[in-house]
């Protein structure tokens, strides 16, 4: 597997734009990706009772057609909360790019973020249809303007590619995300879009991405909060040529091993990009008795907002990472716990067996000072480990959520 330049693009076949359309004040706002051929389509979306438009849409088309081919997006705006007449926007922006794209409204997916509550502009939405379509390429540059488009407070654009080789062809899976806030997800995270060139049936995609979320979207938090609009869609044109995967073979394992190191790389990017967030905070429970109980433990020190603020003041207060771990529901030993801090300024054992160690407070300063920080549970039960990333809680995150709408 080989790191690449480029995102949603980077697979033969694939086409992209982003484009300001007028929804938000002098920003990109729209979005546009497209296969030149019907795409094998697998999607995980929100956990949340409270289901936006485009959530309602996508998982009839992921659920019940065959494939798919295109996704229209747009960002300041979630039409969430827009009862019937939001769904009949995503069919009337479906309509409209099946009918420029020579497809089938149910060949269109959708996706929104932003606000939740308004209407979308449609005069507005569907005249950057019209804009995009013309747009529409395959260069690397054009997913960029597509991942910049889709970003609300994000402060980054997220795009990754990797290359593969499966029954000796050339393989590639590209991505792009957008996520800042509003970050707790328990399917996958706000907007995700992965396209590959690689021949896999739709059956083994579903299977491949249902599983993939749990160790990547799912370990991430930002500020506890589950979006209404959690969208995470994988599309393969087969363009790759390579011999279709059709059941779990060596090629399916690859297949789910750059699947992972691209849904990793969005996750971890999107939680270090977390609104007002100086550091990504990474977790790591080792030696768990089982692989849930380490995810537990994990994902409780990174939602914690004592931990977050303390990671925030640079402040090595272990006593808040113990406390998340003892109330997160899992049973453990808090008297074998060892607990480190790592960053790149090194790597600092803070307790011992539950009891702090002689360590200087001067070099866990220096260490958490850092924008990347780790913090390792060892509570010796097992063999079993889990990660999970999130980031400081600032003063910054507070400003931008107090006056988000206005």
């Amino acid at each position: 597997m080989q790191k690449i330049e480029g995102g949603a693009t980077a697979a033969q076949g694939f086409f992209a734009i982003g484009i300001a359309a007028g929804i938000k004040k002098d920003k990109k706002d729209m979005a546009m990706l497209y296969s030149k051929v019907p795409c094998a389509a697998a999607g995980t979306f929100t956990s949340n009772v409270v289901k936006a438009a485009p959530v309602k849409w996508d998982q009839d088309i992921v659920y019940h057609q065959k494939t798919a081919q295109a996704v229209v997006m747009n960002s300041g705006v979630a039409n969430a909360c827009t009862g019937t007449q939001g769904y009949g926007y995503c069919q009337e922006t479906a309509k409209t790019a099946a009918g420029l794209l020579h497809l089938q409204p149910d060949q269109i997916l959708t996706a929104s973020t932003g606000v939740i509550g308004q209407q979308l502009p449609m005069d507005i939405l569907k005249q950057g249809i019209h804009t995009m379509v013309p747009m529409l390429s395959d260069s690397l540059a054009a997913g960029s303007l597509a991942a910049e488009a889709i970003m609300t407070t994000d402060t980054v654009k997220k795009e990754v590619a990797v290359e593969i080789e499966l029954g000796g062809k050339k393989v590639v899976i590209g991505g792009m995300s957008k996520g800042s806030g509003m970050i707790h997800p328990n399917m996958c995270t706000m907007l995700a879009f992965i396209t590959t060139d690689a021949a896999i049936s739709k059956e083994m995609l579903q299977k491949a991405l249902s599983a993939d979320v749990k160790d990547t979207y799912n370990m991430i938090s930002v500020d506890g909060d589950t979006s209404t609009n959690d969208t995470c869609l994988l599309l393969a044109n087969g363009l790759a040529g390579n011999p279709e995967i059709t059941e779990e073979n060596q090629d399916y394992q690859d297949f789910k091993k750059a699947l992972n190191y691209v849904n990793t790389y969005l996750a971890k990017h999107m939680a270090a990009d977390g609104e007002g967030a100086s550091a990504l905070f990474e977790v790591k429970v080792v030696n768990a008795k089982s692989k849930e109980q380490a995810v537990i433990l994990s994902k409780a020190v990174i939602t914690s907002s004592l931990v977050k603020t303390a990671v925030c003041g640079h402040d090595a207060n272990w006593g808040r990472i113990l406390c998340a771990m003892g109330y997160s529901g899992a049973q453990f030993d808090p008297e074998k716990v060892d607990l480190y801090f790592e960053s790149a300024a090194g790597k600092l054992k803070i307790i011992e067996d539950g009891v702090a160690t002689d360590y200087s407070e001067e070099t866990a300063t220096r260490i958490l000072s850092e924008k990347e920080i780790t913090a390792i549970a060892d509570i010796k039960m097992g063999d079993a480990s889990a990660t999970a990333w999130g980031c400081d809680l600032t003063y910054d995150y507070i400003k931008i959520n107090a006056d988000y709408r206005s």
